[in-house]
């Protein structure tokens, strides 16, 4: 049963392809929506590059300041892939090769050209006393180690890892939001939004401009993890914005 209480996570962006822009990450948008869902709420993401020391430094930054630490990336079977020895310098333990990984990799790549090389024994590495996040899309498994959960930089890869950790995550009450649209410049009303926050302790509220169709207007897009406290909050807010005259949509533009 979920409870009040905010569980929070980070995120390590780990590859040098990621920061010199020949991929485009798109796991932090499903990473902080599976986690929403879960209860638990993405506060940090990093990016950092396949270099060790940089690595170590962001996981023992993040893992003790947070319910839940997530990488992506650096785990499969090249020589820059340094995740799993990262992790594990962190944490002061051994790369071992975990028994049960390498039994999944040898019958993954029983019929495939080469079999299991020992580049690809790689990916059986983990951190001493890791456990194993299934991967049902290419075999190679994830690995999850205290509250630290190590996953693969390819997208949908990293969707099929969060799937299996689906539910085993303990977590709060989870986030719930709705959108007012307006046809105006957010500064207009940037008084308005802090006195209706200010109101609705429970509640945030962020403003998200656009220019569309000639005009300048802004989506404001409030959130809590109580229902009722954010009706009375979209309520006032639909009031305030009303009452000053300006052309808002409930459900956003």
């Amino acid at each position: 049963m979920s409870d009040s209480r905010i569980y929070t996570a980070a995120l390590i962006v780990i590859g040098d392809e990621i920061l010199s822009g020949r991929t485009h990450d798109k796991n932090i948008a499903q990473i902080a929506s599976w986690t929403q869902v879960q209860g638990i709420r993405l506060s940090e993401v990093r990016v950092v590059p396949d270099v060790l020391e940089r690595i170590v430094e962001a996981v023992n930054a993040l893992r003790e300041g947070y319910d839940y630490l997530f990488t992506t990336g650096g785990i499969g079977p090249t020589h820059d892939d340094i995740t799993v020895d990262a992790v594990a310098a962190a944490l002061g333990v051994d790369v071992i090769v975990h028994p049960e990984a390498r039994a999944i990799l040898e019958q993954y790549y029983a019929d495939k050209p080469g079999g299991l090389t020992e580049a690809r024994l790689r990916m059986a590495r983990v951190p001493e006393g890791g456990e194993l996040i299934p991967n049902r899309m290419s075999g190679a498994p994830g690995i999850k180690l205290g509250n630290i959960h190590l996953m693969a930089g390819v997208p949908h890869i990293t969707a099929g890892m969060l799937d299996a950790l689906t539910g085993t995550l303990e977590g709060g009450t989870p986030l719930v939001d709705e959108t007012i649209g307006c046809w105006t410049a957010e500064s207009e009303v940037a008084d308005i939004l802090r006195q209706v926050e200010k109101a609705h302790e429970k509640c945030q509220i962020g403003s998200y401009p656009f220019f569309r169709e000639g005009k300048v207007g802004a989506n404001f897009v409030i959130r809590s993890t109580d229902r009722d406290e954010l009706g009375s909050a979209v309520d006032t807010l639909c009031d305030a914005l009303a009452t000053a005259g300006f052309d808002f949509t409930p459900g956003g533009i």
